[in-house]
């Protein structure tokens, strides 16, 4: 089981290494887990090396906050336009309402009355303009 983060549009994890994978979505989703942001920041390992096959590597980003802002820094991943991104900013409670709405989304997934014939993924889409969905993805 993995979790997909998208930053506006793009899969933050995919375009920084395309040979990680990102974590399970139970331990990076779940209530005051490390997506929950806190004043005082945290790296926060998001994905691990999955090809050609696993391996010690591993994604990690910085998640704080700062007044009403979670902020993600150490992204390094290429934006539409080819330029580097390096940080993006979700207002908060946007960010927590999309985040416990995606917990919620993944604990009906995993109900065995829902899960038969489905993935069992998490995806994430954030966008830095202030609107956030992070939805598990469907088979």
């Amino acid at each position: 089981m993995h979790t997909y983060l998208f930053v506006d549009g793009l899969d933050v994890v995919a375009r920084r290494d395309s040979r990680m994978a990102g974590l399970d979505p139970g331990r990076l989703l779940r209530p005051g887990g490390p997506l929950c942001p806190t004043d005082m920041p945290c790296n926060v390992e998001v994905a691990a090396q999955e090809q050609p096959e696993p391996g010690p590597d591993r994604l990690t980003i910085r998640v704080r906050l700062r007044g009403e802002t979670v902020i993600w820094s150490d992204l390094m991943y290429p934006g539409l336009d080819g330029r580097v991104i390096e940080e993006v900013r979700f207002r908060l409670e946007q960010y927590l309402g999309e985040v416990e709405r995606a917990y919620a989304a993944l604990k009906d997934q995993l109900d065995p009355a829902h899960t038969r014939g489905r993935s069992r993924q998490a995806s994430g889409r954030l966008s830095r303009s202030g609107t956030a969905e992070v939805r598990p993805a469907q088979a």
